[in-house]
C-alpha cells in the first residue's frame, strides 16, 4: 500500500448518518463531489439550504444572500439580516433539550465539572446582564485571558448576546504580549483567573494581568475566576471583580437582534515582522461558516462529545465552543498539558470524557508517538468515530500512528487547514470522500479553491499557491484599524483572487494536499522545493521527533539547505544520528537538496498552536531580529538556534 492510496472509505453505516449525505439526499445530489461544485458554483442556492437544514435562527430574516458593491475583499453576507451566536449555540437547544450536557470541562488534576443547557443559558444571560449593567454596548471590546473552561465560553457566549466584541488571549502569554493587544483592541472589560495549573505547577494569571494592565492599559473591569482556589490573589478595588458576582447576577438578557456584518470576534495572529494582524470575524458570517463547517465537515451531531487540544487563543478554541454547542453537540474542554503526567493523558481524558470527536494538532501527535505505544496500554478509546486534525501540514509517520495505532485503521482523520482570517477552513476532509495520508481532502463546502501557477493561471500538476476565487461568509472583515496591510497581505498579487501563502498540489483522484508556506519555499542552485519534504524526510528516521528546515546565503548554490532536528525522548544526539539523518533526507529528494548543515537541538520554536516557526528560526540563525514573538510558546527554544557565523 502507497501513500496515494484511498486508505478509509466510510461504511455504510456512517455514510448514511453523515450530515452531508442526509443534506444531499434532500437535495437529489449523488456524489460528494457534485456538492462541492454546485456549493461554490453557486453560493445563493448553498448558503441559505445549509441555514435552513441545520436550522440556523435568524431574528430578522436577510433579503440578500451577499452584496459585493464595495468589491470582492470587502463582500457583505446577509446583510439586511439579524442574529445573534448565543442564541444559535445555546437558546435553541436549551429550550429543546434543557438537561442536555452542553459542556464537559477537565482540568489537569483531574477535577471534573458538566453544564447542562439550562444551566449554560442562565450562566450566559446572567454574565450578559451584568456586562450591560457595568455599560458594555454593541461594539464595545472584551477581552478573555483564560484557561480552556467552561468559564471562557461562557465569556464568549455573554459578549455575542449583548453584541460585544470579543478579544481571546492565548493563555500562555506574558505580560507585554497580553499588552500589545489590549492597547490595541482597548477593551472595558478583562476576563481572566487567579491561576492555572500546569505539569503540577501554579502558575499566577492574575499578576501577569496586572502587569500587563500596568504597561499602560486602561480596563475598566476585571472580572476574576477562583480557578486555582488562591487564597493570595493580588486585588484592586473598584476595578476587579469576583466571578461568582458575575454570573450571579439577577438580572437576565435575552438575544439582542445584531446585524450578520457586525464583528463579533477580534483574534490576533503574528505577523514576520511589526505588531501582530487583528482579525474581525462577522457575527452572522463567521458563526453561519462554522456550524456548517462542523456539520458537514467534522459531522457534529447532537450525540457527539466534540473536543479539540486547543486554547481559547488559537481560532480553534472559539471555534470548538461555536461548531460543537452550534450543532446541539455535547463539547469537551481539556484544560491540562496532554502528555502530564505521563503521555498517556490524553487518551485517559478520551476514555473519561466519552469523547466521540478528537481534533488534535500535527505536532502533538508526533510528540505522543516519540514516546512509543506502550501508554495507549489500558485505555480503549472506544468512544471515538472521528479525528479532526489542523495548524500545519502532516509528514507520513504520525499521521500513520495516529490512524494505525490508536484509531486501529477505523476512524477518519478529518484534516482541515484554514485560519483566524479564513473564519473556518479553506480545505477539509469528508467521509464520504474517504481518506489519503495526510491529504486535507478539498474544498470546504463552498469555498472556491483553485491552486495557481506563478503566472496567476490555474494548475492541473505540480505545486502551487493555494488561492480563494470568490469571497465568503466567515472571511475576515479586514485587519483593525489597517485596512492596507489586509490588502497587501491577501488581495493585491492578482485581482480578486485571495492568496493564502500555502503551497498546494491536486493528484490524480482529486485530492489535495499542503506543502508548507509558499513564502518558506527554498531554492537550491535554481531548484525550488518546500521545508516540508526536507522535515519529513528527516522525521522518518525513527530517533527524530521533530525537524525544521530553512534556507542559508550559500556563493556557491546561491541558497543552502540548514535542518535542525529534534531527537526523541532518551536519544542522544551524536554525529552517528545526524549522518544517518543526511542519509535519510538525500534517499528521498535526491542528492541536490542534502543540507549543508545538519544540527540537533532539544526544542523548536513553536506557536500556541504548536506550528514551528520556520522564519524565527532563519531569522536567528541568520544573526537577524526574529520579529514578531508574541504568539511563541516555548521561549526557551529561542537560545537552541545559534547564528551561522
Amino acid at each position: 500500500m502507497t501513500d496515494e492510496d484511498v486508505v478509509w472509505r466510510a461504511s455504510q453505516e456512517v455514510d448514511a448518518r453523515s450530515n452531508t449525505r442526509r443534506f444531499m439526499s434532500k437535495h437529489g445530489i449523488e456524489t460528494y463531489e457534485d456538492l462541492v461544485r454546485r456549493s461554490c458554483a453557486d453560493p445563493e442556492w448553498f448558503w441559505p439550504e445549509a441555514i435552513s437544514y441545520l436550522g440556523i435562527p435568524f431574528i430578522q430574516p436577510y433579503e440578500n444572500v451577499r452584496d459585493l458593491s464595495e468589491g470582492k475583499p470587502f463582500g457583505q453576507w446577509f446583510p439586511e439580516g439579524r442574529v445573534n451566536l448565543s442564541e444559535m449555540c445555546v437558546d435553541r437547544w436549551a429550550l429543546e433539550a434543557p438537561e442536555k450536557i452542553a459542556i464537559k470541562t477537565v482540568r489537569e488534576d483531574g477535577r471534573r465539572t458538566d453544564l447542562t443547557y439550562a444551566q449554560l443559558m442562565d450562566s450566559v444571560s446572567r454574565t450578559a446582564g451584568w456586562l450591560e449593567s457595568e455599560g458594555m454596548r454593541p461594539g464595545d471590546t472584551a477581552a478573555c485571558f483564560l484557561p480552556m473552561g467552561a468559564e471562557a465560553a461562557i465569556a464568549l457566549l455573554a459578549v455575542a448576546r449583548i453584541g460585544g466584541l470579543f478579544v481571546p488571549i492565548f493563555s500562555g502569554f506574558g505580560p507585554e504580549a497580553i499588552a500589545t493587544r489590549l492597547q490595541d483592541s482597548k477593551p472595558k472589560f478583562l476576563f481572566t483567573a487567579d491561576g492555572v495549573l500546569r505539569r503540577g505547577a501554579t502558575l499566577p494569571m492574575k499578576e501577569t494581568v496586572d502587569a500587563a494592565i500596568g504597561l499602560g492599559c486602561e480596563v475598566s473591569r476585571v472580572v476574576v475566576v477562583p480557578y486555582a482556589d488562591r487564597i493570595d490573589t493580588p486585588w484592586s478595588d473598584g476595578r476587579d471583580v469576583k466571578w461568582k458576582d458575575v454570573v450571579g447576577f439577577q438580572s437576565l438578557v435575552s438575544p439582542r437582534p445584531i446585524p450578520c456584518e457586525e464583528p463579533v470576534l477580534l483574534g490576533y495572529t503574528s505577523g514576520t515582522t511589526g505588531k501582530p494582524k487583528g482579525i474581525l470575524l462577522p457575527h452572522g458570517g463567521a458563526a453561519i461558516k462554522i456550524i456548517q463547517e462542523g456539520a458537514f465537515q467534522l459531522d457534529y451531531q447532537p450525540s457527539d462529545v466534540a473536543s479539540w487540544v486547543t486554547d481559547m487563543g488559537w481560532i480553534m478554541g472559539p471555534w470548538l465552543i461555536i461548531a460543537g454547542l452550534g450543532n446541539g453537540s455535547t463539547i469537551a474542554l481539556i484544560d491540562g498539558a496532554p502528555d502530564f503526567p505521563d503521555p498517556g493523558a490524553l487518551w485517559r481524558w478520551v476514555d473519561e470524557l466519552q469523547i466521540t470527536a478528537l481534533g488534535v494538532s500535527p505536532t502533538l501527535i508526533r510528540a505522543l508517538q516519540s514516546h512509543g505505544d506502550g501508554f495507549l496500554e489500558g485505555t480503549s478509546r472506544s468512544t471515538l468515530r472521528t479525528f479532526g486534525s489542523t495548524g500545519e501540514a502532516w509528514n507520513p509517520s504520525p499521521w500513520w500512528w495516529l490512524f494505525d495505532k490508536v484509531g486501529g485503521r477505523e476512524l477518519p482523520i478529518i484534516n482541515m487547514s484554514g485560519g483566524t482570517e479564513v473564519g473556518a477552513c479553506f480545505l477539509a476532509a469528508n467521509v464520504l470522500q474517504g481518506m489519503k495520508p495526510c491529504s486535507v481532502g478539498g474544498p470546504s463546502l463552498g469555498m472556491s479553491m483553485d491552486v495557481f501557477d506563478e503566472d496567476g493561471k490555474p494548475l492541473q500538476e505540480g505545486v502551487g499557491e493555494l488561492v480563494c476565487t470568490e469571497h465568503w461568509p466567515g472571511a475576515t472583515r479586514g485587519f483593525w484599524k489597517d485596512r492596507e496591510r489586509y490588502l497587501d497581505t491577501y488581495w493585491n498579487r492578482w485581482p480578486d483572487v485571495w492568496v493564502h501563502g500555502d503551497w498546494a498540489t491536486i493528484d490524480s483522484d482529486g485530492f489535495w494536499f499542503l506543502h508548507g508556506r509558499s513564502d518558506d519555499t527554498l531554492n537550491i542552485a535554481g531548484k525550488r522545493i518546500g521545508p516540508s519534504e526536507i522535515e519529513n524526510a528527516a522525521v522518518s528516521h525513527p530517533k527524530v521527533a521533530m525537524a525544521a528546515a530553512i534556507g542559508a546565503p550559500d556563493d556557491l548554490k546561491g541558497e543552502a539547505i540548514v535542518t535542525y532536528v529534534v531527537p526523541g525522548p532518551g536519544i542522544v544526539p551524536d554525529a552517528k544520528l545526524l549522518s544517518e539523518v543526511e542519509v535519510a533526507i538525500v534517499d528521498v529528494v535526491g542528492k541536490a537538496f542534502r543540507p549543508k548543515f545538519i544540527f540537533a537541538v532539544q526544542d523548536l520554536p513553536r506557536t500556541r498552536s504548536q506550528k514551528i516557526m520556520r522564519r524565527v528560526i532563519k531569522a536567528l540563525a541568520l544573526g537577524k531580529e526574529p520579529g514578531d514573538l508574541s504568539s511563541l510558546e516555548n521561549p526557551d527554544a529561542l537560545s537552541e538556534i545559534q547564528p551561522l557565523t
